[in-house]
């Protein structure tokens, strides 16, 4: 899908590489016409809460926290400098909010991840800059695949979502789509919820 075709504006996916985001707000010009920021980086490592290495936990604390921090502050400052307005999207999950087995580590970053949205909304909405995040249910992608491939697993987690199905990559990039659009002008520092009604339950 071609967000910039669709809206008219420059998205950055950023993934597991702070490098290459930098090199980018050095000054290139793809860099000077961005007004979206997507933090999409995740990594799992399933350990149980007895077998969590520091290793495994602060891999995943510097790319499911510290790396959208860090790029919601180059990203905030560049814009702050120029008097633009824009928007930051920070992909956190349903499990901010809920416990699930050897996810104890991840849980805890996702859950500092939508703090972290809400202080930045609150920071940045002076200067036009919205900040929000998406909280999905299990998407089948590939780290989705690998956490949930067990049946029964799976099994137990279908029954406590009320729509019985995972989510599809379409059904968080549509959500997205929203809330970088102009549709959303006035939401931020707000986590959405997008799991086939799992917090009903």
């Amino acid at each position: 899908m071609n967000l910039s075709a669709t809206y008219r504006r420059y998205v950055v996916f950023c993934g597991n590489s702070l490098y290459k985001f930098e090199v980018i707000a050095d000054g290139r010009f793809f860099w000077k016409i961005l007004d979206v920021l997507i933090n999409n980086a995740g990594v799992n490592i399933l350990e149980h809460c007895s077998e969590v290495t520091k290793e495994s936990a602060e891999l995943l604390m510097k790319i499911n926290l510290l790396a959208p921090i860090h790029l919601t502050q180059l990203f905030g400052k560049k814009l702050i400098s120029e008097s633009k307005p824009g928007c930051i999207l920070n992909i956190s999950s349903q499990a901010s909010q809920r416990a699930f087995s050897e996810h104890i580590v991840y849980c805890s970053t996702k859950a500092g991840l939508d703090q972290a949205t809400r202080s930045a909304a609150f920071e940045l909405g002076p200067h036009k800059i919205r900040v929000n995040a998406l909280n999905p249910t299990v998407v089948l992608t590939d780290l989705g695949k690998a956490a949930w491939s067990d049946p029964v697993k799976s099994a137990g987690m279908l029954k406590r979502i009320p729509l019985g199905k995972f989510l599809e990559v379409e059904d968080v990039t549509s959500a997205a789509l929203f809330l970088i659009s102009d549709d959303a002008k006035m939401i931020t520092g707000q986590c959405l919820a997008v799991d086939g009604g799992l917090q009903c339950t």
